[in-house]
């Protein structure tokens, strides 16, 4: 295993510019800025189990190497990250179709359920860390963040997006209700009232609207979008790292983040539970057939 390897022991060495091998995660070493990139572009930088779990890995080995004083969080090919793949989340669920009715009554338990779990707690757990790691995280957005996409970059300890970025909460087009810290974070940004106007009417923003409506850092245009990022990485990656830290820590405790894990927890369970009601079929039928979802008004 290289030393640019997800899970490696971190080098004491390394050449600027280093990286792994191709895969759907990649991780790179520009001196004391680490870089993960998710890269699955064939599915619009969605995550199966497989690419959350190295997704985990590759936060975990970031936040806990000393080495690195930031990190970097960014897409691939216009996209963010979209979310959950609903491909997989289908063709899994329908392998574990269960066949019999949820404890409460309220449907088939369809194994939809299961199989985002599956993907949400490597998910939440790299959330959780992004949140409890001494440095900072930024996300990079150039293109689209959208459903799990969304809530992961606003995860993030700073959110830069270049001018073609858009971003949509997503989840009301398949029937769902919201994961990835989306509900946790969003009306302690933008507040409670323009919180619920997103989750409820579910806007796609631009990326000035986005700024404005405090969702961002800072906005930069396309062309001077990645040197822009790498100047502010390297500027955070040659501060007072411990300082940092500590500041970030106080903040979030300020903030009630202690709660995080709690929430999360909240968002999974309750997610899974929608996700094996008839409107998620109903909404998940909609996506592949690339037409408005029928739901039943309940």
């Amino acid at each position: 295993m290289s030393p640019g390897e997800v899970g490696s022991a971190p080098a004491k060495e390394r050449p600027a510019g280093e990286a792994q091998p191709p895969g759907p995660i990649r991780v790179e070493h520009r001196g004391a800025v680490g870089v993960i990139t998710i890269h699955r572009p064939e599915r619009f930088n969605s995550l199966d189990v497989e690419t959350a779990r190295d997704l985990r890995k590759a936060g975990l080995q970031m936040a806990r190497d000393e080495e690195v004083r930031c990190v970097v969080l960014r897409g691939t090919n216009g996209v963010f990250c979209s979310g959950a793949d609903l491909k997989y989340v289908r063709q899994r669920g329908e392998e574990r179709d269960f066949g019999y009715l949820q404890p409460d009554g309220h449907g088939p338990a369809s194994g939809y359920g299961e199989s985002f779990k599956e993907i949400l707690e490597y998910l939440h757990s790299t959330i959780s860390e992004i949140k409890r790691a001494p440095k900072p995280f930024v996300a990079a957005v150039d293109g689209v963040a959208a459903a799990g996409g969304f809530g992961l970059a606003m995860s993030c300890d700073l959110v830069f997006a270049s001018e073609r970025s858009t971003f949509e909460w997503a989840y009301p087009k398949t029937g769902l209700t919201g994961a990835e810290s989306s509900t946790f974070f969003l009306p302690r940004l933008v507040g409670l009232r323009k919180a619920l106007e997103l989750v409820l009417l579910n806007p796609r923003l631009d990326a000035r609207e986005a700024l404005e409506a405090g969702l961002l850092t800072d906005v930069f245009p396309d062309a001077e979008f990645e040197a822009r990022v790498d100047g502010v990485a390297e500027r955070l990656a040659a501060g007072p790292t411990r300082a940092y830290a500590v500041a970030k820590a106080l903040i979030h405790q300020a903030d009630g983040v202690d709660r995080l894990d709690y929430h999360l927890d909240r968002e999974l369970e309750e997610l899974a539970r929608i996700a094996d009601e008839p409107n998620f079929a109903e909404g998940l039928a909609a996506f592949f057939e690339k037409r408005d979802a029928r739901f039943e008004g309940r």
